[in-house]
């Protein structure tokens, strides 16, 4: 096929100019390797005049990103705006309805509408893409949907958020504290306009659930994620496992259980000699296990202009290749909705707390973990003030469940100052 391909794309921020540069720059080896040539023929942003460092007066400009959607010189609609909503879901059914292909880097969208889309698509005998959408320019979506599609999936974990990977090592590394090391990370223009999307796990959590609905076969359930962000880490905590052998990550697992589909978003601790022990900065890490393959582990950039650009056009590259594959790995219209299973699976857990320095106050909170049928494996006191006490625990393994029944009791206790802080000790 010499035909070329062609793409309308739509937004032009640090993703979508990254595209137009390799398109420009890359014309020969993209054709070489697609085997036709791959061209863009319409743009699409909120802003036309904004100087973006490449020209753009070779392609068709639509201020409506919809408009961008249907034009007959389009074959694959490229969405690279953003929001779960708006235009960008508005645009992304306008192209399906009009016979294009999508390529998409919108983990909200897909991670809240990811099932109707698909449907939609392969309803209509296209094709929706989504590489970008998930750790950057890690190739972790077609790992999952190509090359261990021969596997049992046992689970998917990994570092999916290069922003709260930087702060957690930067506080590691210079001793500051997180509030400190937020505004770094804000200055540098780390955070999303939300920053509760990163820091409050919401940006990994979406990617997470892309990730299950292929690993295992089920519909997208971002709603069945418990969340936990990383707000309530604190300097001592990063010390404290430190101690211990052990770093600190927001930390995503998902496992297909006798219970149903486990899916987590939470700071945890990991042997600091472990591949996602040693990740620094912002990059991102996914381990998958398989039945076959055992456990393989992905490493790489997992935001920018360049890596995530990349990602895209791998996906638009197997469209021009002619390789069209079902959304999340299998036919949309056969997943099921998931059972939601709250993680189960036994582990021991670091846990932080702060007493009254009076005589009993360690005794009391030991009866309510022996109680809860929680056994300690490691206690330590460091050095306080006349008034109150600080408390590390480290237990054997234990539920999620019993540990919150005991936490709910200790709050009861009148030797508690504020709230302890509970972090799973993973096995990785």
């Amino acid at each position: 096929m010499t035909e070329p391909l062609r793409l309308g794309i739509a937004g032009l921020g640090t993703v979508g100019t990254g595209v137009v540069k390799i398109v420009r720059q890359k014309a020969s080896l993209l054709a070489a390797r697609a085997g036709r040539p791959v061209v863009i023929t319409g743009v699409s942003a909120r802003t036309r005049d904004k100087d973006r460092g490449v020209s753009l007066d070779a392609y068709a400009w639509e201020d409506d990103p919809v408009a961008l959607a249907r034009r007959d010189d389009v074959d694959v609609f490229v969405e690279l705006m953003g929001g779960s909503d708006g235009p960008a879901k508005a645009a992304t059914e306008a192209a399906i309805a009009a016979g294009k292909d999508v390529v998409t880097a919108n983990k909200a969208m897909l991670a809240l509408h990811g099932q109707a889309l698909a449907t939609a698509a392969e309803s209509a005998g296209r094709v929706l893409r989504f590489e970008a959408a998930v750790a950057g320019g890690i190739p972790v979506v077609k790992a999952l949907t190509e090359g261990l599609a021969g596997n049992d999936i046992t689970r998917v974990m990994g570092v999916m958020n290069g922003t709260c990977n930087y702060i957690l090592t930067r506080m590691q590394a210079t001793g500051q504290g997180y509030n400190t090391l937020f505004e770094e990370a804000d200055k540098l223009g780390y955070l999303e306009a939300d920053p509760n999307l990163d820091v409050g796990g919401i940006d990994a959590g979406h990617k997470l659930a892309l990730l299950s609905s292929i690993a295992f076969g089920t519909q997208v359930d971002f709603s069945a994620i418990e969340l936990e962000g990383i707000e309530r880490v604190t300097l001592a905590d990063i010390r404290h496992a430190d101690d211990m052998g052990y770093r600190i990550k927001l930390l995503g697992v998902a496992q297909m259980t006798g219970r149903g589909l486990e899916q987590r978003m939470s700071p945890c601790l990991v042997p600091a000699d472990s591949p996602l022990g040693q990740l620094e900065g912002g990059t991102n890490m996914v381990v998958l296990e398989g039945d076959m393959v055992e456990q393989i582990v992905l490493r790489g950039p997992g935001a920018g202009e360049g890596p995530t650009a990349s990602a895209v056009m791998s996906d638009v590259m197997d469209i021009a290749r002619g390789c069209r594959i079902a959304t999340f790995g299998q036919p949309a219209s056969g997943l099921k909705p998931p059972k939601a299973a709250r993680a189960a699976t036994p582990a021991p857990y670091y846990l932080r707390i702060l007493l009254e320095d009076k005589p009993g106050a360690l005794a009391k909170v030991a009866a309510v973990l022996g109680e809860a049928g929680i056994s300690i494996n490691r206690m330590r006191q460091y050095r306080h003030d006349d008034t109150t006490a600080p408390v590390l625990i480290v237990t054997h393994k234990t539920t999620r469940s019993a540990l919150d029944g005991a936490l709910d009791a200790m709050s009861r206790l009148d030797v508690m100052v504020g709230e302890p802080v509970a972090l799973r000790i993973e096995t990785v």
